[in-house]
């Protein structure tokens, strides 16, 4: 039986594979995507959830500002509900009003984007505003800038599920354990981490998008001359109890110059991050350690009245990610490497990137690879995500609408709901007149009827998959309602799962 041919085949199902394969099905290309894990299982579901481009102007060209601010006004109109605006306080670290070069910066970033979307940055003082009041007493002016919080792994998902919407083949758990070029394609074998089942590919092209395995990937699977000059960053995050009432986040400088984002998260909790170091080992086993927290706590302690301590934290995460290595003359920023010495079967790796940038980085990619694939022509940039389909700050429309149609949801139900799937909320309790249609309530108004959405449409397996990467509801979770809603879904695979045959 023949093995089934692609025009792409991309390895790692995170935001820069997802995208990749989103715009490149739009384009008309046959493409298939596997990832080991759960999408969004590794770094796209670690970040701070902040784009922060105006926080790095220090180490931008201008054109390359602009281009990340005209990003982030095309994130908010793609996707209103995964991606919102939102206000940075940034305290000045000493009684007088900021510099010159503070102000020229965030004069800067008001006016090269051309935002439709977003306010001016301001001068505030502190003493007055309602930001500074969990500020320590020196902290009297600062400004504030505004930024864009990003649902990750649901911006995640959204790409995997207009990408298969334009027909690319998504599999999920889907190990490559080895690509070899050979009479023109690439030729994978891939392995199921659920049945140990094996099945064999073909593509033109090859999209190495494994985040901080992509060394890895290029060294012991992907048989080539490229290799990938890496070094990997770890970031470790803190949640706490919410820590102010008000719905601003602050940029703190930490004593070592890195900048401690704290941000509100998930109603009744804060989010804060990320303590950076270098990292050597596998991605796959980093953990947060004693002193990331402890730096985090005190970066916190030194700008807040009230000192952050440890009986705070409910919920702690770190994600590894590969940025180009300095040393061997690379850009920090994120880079597409390219293989053509076989110019019938090009290798495209993915080193850094950010969710800020993917979408740009996928239209990258694809025009690094016309030479070798036909690809057609960039539309991403006019087109929404699935569940994008309103206007920016009108969330709050479609929520009255989905309560008018089904009044029995709550408004923080519906909320939920229109903040996770935007328009397509609706179809997660259509048909049901009351609450108890929408079958069991596993927790915080989480329903048999979400998950199986969450199955069917978004490739969820397991318990972690729906209430960390689909939700963060598992800071509400406690192990025995994980237990339930693991078993749940065991059974209902079960029972969707056809007989073998006598």
């Amino acid at each position: 039986m023949p093995i089934p041919v692609y025009d792409i085949a991309i390895i790692g199902g995170g935001i820069n594979g997802c995208g990749i394969a989103r715009d490149a099905a739009g384009r008309g290309l046959t493409v298939h995507l596997c990832e080991q894990g759960d999408l969004a299982g590794a770094t796209s579901s670690a970040s701070s959830k902040l784009f922060h481009g105006s926080m790095r102007f220090g180490r931008s060209k201008v054109r390359d500002l602009r281009e990340r601010l005209a990003e982030q006004d095309l994130l908010l109109a793609s996707a209103p509900h995964l991606v919102r605006p939102l206000r940075v306080v940034v305290p000045n670290g000493a009684k007088a009003r900021p510099g010159f070069y503070r102000r020229a910066k965030y004069f800067a970033t008001d006016h090269l984007g051309g935002r439709r979307f977003m306010p001016p940055s301001r001068l505030i003082d502190l003493t007055e505003d309602e930001s500074g009041r969990p500020l320590n007493r020196e902290y009297r002016f600062g400004f504030e800038f505004p930024d864009c919080w990003i649902d990750d792994a649901r911006l995640v998902i959204a790409n995997a599920v207009d990408a298969r919407a334009q027909g690319a083949h998504i599999h999920t758990r889907t190990r490559c354990i080895a690509a070899r070029r050979g009479d023109g394609y690439w030729r994978l074998l891939l392995e199921s981490s659920e049945t140990g089942g094996r099945r064999q590919i073909a593509a033109r092209a090859l999209v190495n998008a494994t985040g901080p395995w992509v060394a890895h990937m290029l060294e012991h699977v992907i048989q080539g001359k490229a290799r990938a000059f890496v070094r990997l960053v770890k970031g470790t995050h803190i949640v706490t109890e919410r820590l102010y009432r008000h719905d601003r986040a602050y940029a703190l400088s930490a004593e070592d110059g890195q900048v401690v984002h704290v941000v509100p998260f998930e109603r009744g909790f804060t989010l804060i991050g990320a303590a950076e170091i270098a990292y050597d080992g596998d991605p796959g086993q980093a953990a947060p350690e004693d002193s990331e927290i402890d730096y985090l706590c005190a970066t916190v302690s030194r700008h807040f009245r009230e000192p952050l301590t440890r009986d705070a934290i409910r919920f702690v995460y770190c994600g590894v990610r590969a940025v180009p290595d300095e040393r061997h003359g690379r850009r920090v920023d994120g880079e597409l490497e390219l293989d053509g010495s076989d110019v019938s079967s090009p290798l495209l790796s993915v080193i850094g990137g950010s969710m800020a940038g993917y979408r740009r980085l996928a239209e990258k990619a694809l025009a690094r690879l016309s030479t070798f694939v036909r690809t057609g022509d960039p539309w991403t940039a006019r087109a929404r995500l699935p569940g994008g389909g309103f206007a920016v700050g009108r969330g709050d429309d479609l929520v009255r609408a989905l309560r008018a149609a089904y009044p029995f949801l709550s408004e923080l139900h519906a909320e939920r709901l229109v903040g996770a799937y935007g328009t397509r909320a609706a179809s997660i309790v259509t048909g049901a007149r009351r609450l108890e249609d929408l079958g069991r309530n596993f927790g915080t108004d989480l329903t048999e009827a979400e998950v199986a959405h969450q199955m069917a449409e978004e490739w969820a397996l397991t318990s972690g998959d729906v209430l960390w990467r689909r939700s963060k509801l598992g800071l509400y979770f406690n192990d025995g309602d994980k237990a339930a809603l693991d078993q749940w879904m065991a059974e209902t695979r079960a029972a969707q799962t056809p007989a073998p045959a006598v």
